[in-house]
């Protein structure tokens, strides 16, 4: 007599324990309150974001960052463990099938009486039913787990290259401050020559040949401690790019990027290209899963086993009729009593999931309060530079006007210096400003996922 036909359907499928996964709600704004037009969106980290530094116009820097994805080796640690994790579920879901095996061996034995021999071939096959789904939501816990390692795979990726990118502008304008420094120490190298010849010629007081000392060291001070923050700078990018700092070199040179404008109206997919969110996201798919392992603890296993082989204590009769053995059965095993230490699992595991949901809000949270502060600190940049470009440009007109009077004889040096070392200070503030606004610039772009260009 057949089985049943639907009762063999309903035993291999089974039914999965445990809750199916839903993403939580989260309360999201109708707008962001520093950028008027902006819309939320659901995360698609898997969206292609291309070179999002390409808007920078820089091909310097467009080539150290074409290196961190290959050279970084933070970034090849994660990229390891993606492997790692793809090749764990793929293993999980090998368990769902039947499994084949062999055995073959030949044995000898004996005693002072006798001796004997004996020659076994077999193959065996098992199957775990997975009846209750504990295979299928294992499967399903280690792909999330392997998608969320991707997610972590492309954060870190985005998080090197856009600290390659802060350093690579912090560095440019640390050459321009050097610059500027050794302007100002040639400037006042000539000063103090001229004022040491006055002195000699008794024209000068010694007041005012140690004022013109004062300036001209402080301001080579001031161009050392520059020197050797710009060179820790450069060695921070040479690890980037997964090089020795001694291997690593990179020449002053003028900033020629191009500072891209924020749009009035952005795109409303802010959290599409967020790999961190879609990290926590998928983390909580795998912590739901673990709730239905945990959950399976509770019901029995079946497998089915079956082998078949041969047996002889002589060779050339191994495979004669006679030598042949097999067997076939189920086996069903479970927990009868375990002192609560399963109910312990489910608790645990539901525990686990309710803690990845609330870091899932948490990372929402902190994403968009991220780009919140980067666009209020660019928006009030804008005003900000403009106001210490005009107080440096001030500066500098006080400094060369002070520079004709004492050329004529109508001031004393203490005024110049004091006119020039404000004037030095404000063009210092300005590039400190700026700097401020380039690495903000890519800590926007980097809040956004690694864009702010409509798909």
């Amino acid at each position: 007599m057949k089985p049943h036909l639907p009762f063999i359907v309903l035993l291999l499928a089974g039914c999965s324990v445990g809750p199916d996964y839903q993403r939580p709600s989260m309360a999201m704004p109708v707008h962001y309150k520093e950028a008027r037009g902006w819309q939320p969106a659901t995360p698609r980290d898997a969206q292609s974001k291309g070179e999002w530094w390409s808007v920078y116009h820089d091909a310097t820097l467009s080539g150290l960052l074409s290196q961190v994805s290959v050279s970084n080796q933070n970034v090849a640690t994660y990229s390891a463990q993606y492997r790692q994790a793809q090749a764990l579920a793929a293993e999980s879901r090998a368990a769902l099938f039947p499994s084949l095996g062999y055995d073959g061996s030949v044995t000898r034995s004996g005693s002072q009486i006798t001796t004997s021999s004996s020659h076994q071939a077999a193959l065996s096959a098992s199957w775990e039913l997975d009846l209750w789904g504990k295979l299928r939501r294992t499967l399903e816990e280690d792909r999330a787990s392997a998608s969320a390692s991707a997610a972590e795979l492309a954060n870190i990726t985005l998080s090197a290259q856009s600290e390659l990118a802060q350093d690579y502008f912090q560095l440019r304008i640390m050459d321009q401050k050097i610059a500027r420094y050794q302007q100002s120490v040639d400037a006042y190298q000539r000063y103090l020559n001229v004022i040491g010849r006055q002195y000699q010629a008794g024209t000068a007081s010694r007041a005012t040949l140690a004022q013109a000392q004062l300036q001209l060291e402080s301001a080579r001070a001031s161009a050392q401690d520059e020197q050797w923050q710009r060179a820790q700078m450069e060695h921070a990018i040479a690890l980037l790019v997964g090089k020795a700092p001694a291997d690593f070199s990179l020449a002053a040179a003028p900033l020629t990027a191009t500072l891209p404008a924020i749009p009035a109206a952005l795109p409303g997919e802010l959290l599409q290209r967020r790999p961190d969110i879609a990290y926590a996201e998928r983390n909580m798919a795998a912590a739901n899963a673990a709730v239905g392992v945990a959950v399976a603890g509770y019901y029995p296993d079946l497998t089915l086993s079956a082998s078949a082989g041969v047996s002889s204590s002589v060779l050339h009769s191994l495979f004669s009729l006679p030598s042949r053995v097999w067997s076939l059965g189920p086996e069903l095993s479970g927990t009868l009593f375990d002192a609560g230490a399963t109910s312990a699992k489910v608790a645990q595991a539901r525990a686990g999931w309710e803690a990845s949901v609330a870091t899932y809000r948490q990372t929402v949270l902190t994403a968009m309060q991220e780009v919140e502060d980067k666009l209020v600190e660019l928006n009030t940049l804008q005003g900000e530079i403009a106001a210490q470009q005009r107080a440096t440009d001030a500066a500098q007109t006080s400094a060369r006007v002070t520079r004709l009077q004492y050329d004529a004889g109508m001031i004393n040096y203490l005024d110049v210096a004091t006119t020039e070392n404000s004037s030095l200070s404000a063009q210092q503030s300005l590039l400190t400003l700026q700097s401020t606004q380039w690495v903000s610039s890519v800590a926007l772009i980097a809040a956004l996922g690694g864009s702010w260009q409509a798909p």
